[in-house]
């Protein structure tokens, strides 16, 4: 593998020379950082553990706020807690444009809610943020939607017999329901063939984003786009996912009633023909196709992932667990089904969960971001369509607000009453104006689902908690939690 990429990158450097008409020197005035080579930037300061791993290493010399050349561009990152926040909060619109990510740039092209940028994007948000609350988020109904997941996946885990079991599928199942429900207006059986394929693409596409070779790609994409690699089989994946909606959204479109919306896909159609005159309109078929997948697709990785790594925490860490299934007793019982309104009286379930999605750090990198104009940010000047990235995960283990960051440890979030406390570093959904469009969804999701599957069960593994390994699989725009065996035990 590794050769293979060293093959590739003096490739790289052959073609680079031969084609390259130079590169224009950007403006302003940018952090300071390692010094680049011409072409390369700064290839020879990457870790072979990763982009984070490099990042990490540079910020040690360099301070929170530096620019390392991925390649010939240069990229701001922005590391702690505080940086992230006077960026994406207080200079929100400056900093409010979104990067490129060069193993799907070729498949959404800036389009779609969370790729678009400028008036697009704003389009795009208002719409989707208006009609997602419209079909279940912030109101009562994603809760019973939730609860009758919930309860479908408990007498799925019943049939399990105690035996042990992957939990990958069954936990992607359960959130793209969810989303399923408020995007194409159904839910599908755990058994459905076409579902189970798209899960599986999911699955595997987040796997390959999250990659080595992937975070490679983001180097010189330019010209490792005309070899094989990983980025073709994402290119290959995601396009079978678009010709899936393709094929929904032109169902949706021959059984439309414009008096009756059923789900996202109907309330957008029927805005496409209300602005079918407006040349200028962003609601075409273009943006609908790539808002869906981009929905479809973080509505079912993130919820799913944080519950794999979750699930996984518990086991590796059994006296949490127990904790959790006592809280639960005195607060919910065995006779009814967990509600919302149960969170606010289980602290330390809360904090659990908020522990968990800390720890696994599910976006380490952050989606990227641009700034919109010129933008002067402690005291340098970030020349107009500057690529920023907010490490979240130096927010997620900073110091300064988690006593022991790299320890999985619930009294992170509560204070000395045992009650639920904010930290401004608690930032999984990113912040700020391009924050997580589903993260109301996803808070829900994960509250019911996780309190509702322990109020049921137990759970063990074959291995002793000391020899359960924690590593993720792949760690690079994505985490992705190593694959393990679980056993769900009736209670």
């Amino acid at each position: 593998m590794e050769t293979s990429i060293l093959l590739l990158l003096v490739l790289l450097v052959s073609f680079l020379l031969l084609l390259v008409r130079g590169h224009p020197k950007a403006h302003g005035h940018l952090p300071p950082g390692p010094r680049p080579l011409p072409l390369l930037g700064n290839l020879l300061q990457m870790d072979r553990g990763g982009l984070l791993n490099s990042f990490m290493q540079l910020r040690e010399k360099y301070g929170d706020v530096f620019t390392v050349h991925l390649g010939p561009r240069p990229v701001v990152m922005l590391c702690g807690t505080e940086a992230i926040r006077e960026a994406l909060v207080d200079q929100a619109e400056a900093f409010s444009g979104r990067g490129t990510i060069a193993v799907v740039e070729p498949v959404v092209q800036g389009y779609g809610v969370i790729f678009a940028n400028g008036e697009r994007w704003k389009a795009l948000r208002r719409f989707s943020l208006a009609t997602m609350r419209d079909f279940g988020m912030g109101k009562r109904s994603v809760e019973e939607q939730i609860q009758e997941e919930a309860r479908c996946l408990v007498e799925e885990l019943r049939k399990s017999q105690d035996a042990p079991l992957d939990p990958t599928f069954l936990f992607q199942c359960i959130t793209a329901n969810i989303i399923c429900s408020i995007v194409f207006g159904e839910r599908f059986d755990y058994k459905d063939r076409q579902f189970l394929r798209l899960l599986d693409l999911f699955y595997q596409s987040f796997s390959l984003i999250s990659s080595f070779s992937s975070q490679v790609f983001e180097l010189f994409s330019g010209i490792l786009k005309y070899f094989p690699g990983t980025h073709k089989q994402i290119f290959k994946n995601l396009q079978e996912i678009l010709d899936y909606i393709g094929h929904n959204v032109e169902k949706h479109r021959t059984t439309l009633d414009p008096s009756n919306p059923r789900d996202f896909i109907d309330t957008y159609l029927i805005r496409m023909e209300k602005e079918k005159s407006n040349q200028h309109t962003e609601f075409h078929h273009q943006n609908l196709m790539i808002s869906v997948l981009s929905l479809f697709f973080a509505g079912t990785e993130t919820s799913s992932t944080t519950l794999r790594y979750g699930f996984l925490l518990m086991l590796k860490y059994p006296h949490v667990a127990e904790k959790v299934q006592k809280e639960i007793d005195q607060v919910i019982g065995s006779h009814r089904p967990p509600t919302l309104d149960d969170r606010t009286k289980m602290p330390y379930t809360d904090a659990v969960i908020h522990e968990i999605q800390r720890f696994s750090d599910l976006g380490p990198i952050g989606l990227p971001h641009k700034v919109t104009k010129d933008t002067l940010f402690r005291g340098y000047l970030l020349p107009k369509n500057t690529e920023v990235y907010p490490i979240l995960s130096a927010a997620l283990h900073d110091p300064r607000y988690f006593e022991q960051p790299d320890v999985f440890n619930p009294d992170h979030f509560l204070d000395a009453n045992g009650a639920l406390k904010k930290n401004e570093a608690f930032m999984p959904f990113s912040i700020g104006k391009r924050i997580c469009l589903g993260e109301g969804i996803a808070r829900n999701e994960l509250f019911l689902f996780f309190t509702t599957i322990l109020q049921n069960f137990s759970v063990s593994s074959a291995l002793a908690p000391k020899d359960i390994d924690l590593s993720p699989k792949e760690s690079g725009l994505g985490k992705v939690p190593p694959t393990y065996q679980i056993r769900f035990l009736a209670r």
